[in-house]
């Protein structure tokens, strides 16, 4: 059964991650559901996101390439360092600066404290009315070689939001840009550049913590070990199988926002963060 909730997670992270929708909360919400025994976890969720950001590497292979090429060159003076790949990459990691530091700031309550279900509900309506209001109001006609070092660093702080399950980082960063009038596609491709070291790093890093530590802190004081929940075999299974659903959301999703709106994703953030109030109200979840 181990193996099959994996696989169902993994399949959960893949079909979400793209989406404004919040992965996490997804992972949190089916993991419950599934009757594991507890939160599969903030460590297990950061794992496998590292096969949904690779899913985002071999989409944007080029462009990561290109842009890392770029930044070199600029920083030993072999191009302009006004060259917009360049600027592409410093771009990506000022905008980076506020997860890591808010990250390692906040860390034991995102691992704790913030994947409270109550939390993740109201984050889930709160932020999908944004996003609806935001895909309403925006001008959407700021192209992404028009980004600039302040919008960057917002849309940075927009993606430390997604610390919180049920915020989304593609659906805070996404909304983040809509209201500074950038088109949806361009916020898009910028908000998937931006996770990449955000995501490695703190995948990796959690990563790391699991071999070293293999039990976390609040999971040690109840008695419960995380690899009583799911062992490295089922999180490595559960991360291939979101890298392979990871890459064909992420070609869907590009295609779909550049003719339609937002406004799907925005009922079902509502509609779900209702329904988990509901469950968690009568007792069927446990905050």
């Amino acid at each position: 059964m181990d193996f099959i909730n994996a696989i169902i997670l993994g399949l959960v992270q893949g079909l979400t991650e793209f989406l404004p929708i919040s992965s996490s909360a997804h992972v949190r919400i089916v993991g419950e559901l599934l009757g594991t025994g507890a939160d599969p976890g903030a460590r297990f969720t950061a794992i496998i996101q590292l096969g949904t950001e690779a899913a985002v590497l071999l989409y944007f292979w080029k462009d990561i390439v290109r842009i890392i090429g770029a930044w070199f060159k600029a920083l030993f003076g072999k191009i302009p360092r006004n060259d917009p790949d360049a600027k592409m990459g410093w771009l990506v990691i000022v905008g980076s600066i506020p997860i890591v530091v808010l990250g390692y700031l906040f860390q034991d309550r995102i691992e704790t404290t913030f994947r409270s279900l109550w939390i993740v509900a109201v984050t889930l309506i709160v932020f999908g009315i944004l996003l609806g209001i935001a895909d309403y109001v925006g001008s959407k006609t700021r192209r992404l070689r028009e980004l600039t070092w302040g919008h960057g660093i917002i849309f940075g702080f927009a993606q430390a939001l997604a610390l919180i399950p049920g915020v989304s980082r593609s659906g805070g960063t996404i909304t983040a840009g809509l209201f500074m009038g950038y088109q949806r596609r361009a916020a898009a491709r910028y908000s998937f550049l931006l996770a990449l070291p955000a995501v490695f790093g703190s995948g990796f890093f959690q990563l790391y913590k699991a071999i070293k530590e293999p039990c976390t802190a609040a999971l040690q004081a109840s008695g419960t070990c995380t690899a009583e929940i799911f062992g490295p075999a089922e999180t490595a299974v559960a991360t291939v199988v979101a890298f392979v659903v990871g890459l064909v959301v992420i070609a869907f999703f590009m295609g779909y926002i550049s003719r339609r709106s937002f406004l799907p994703f925005v009922i079902y953030r509502i509609v779900l963060g209702v329904v988990l109030i509901v469950l968690l109200s009568t007792g069927v979840l446990a905050a």
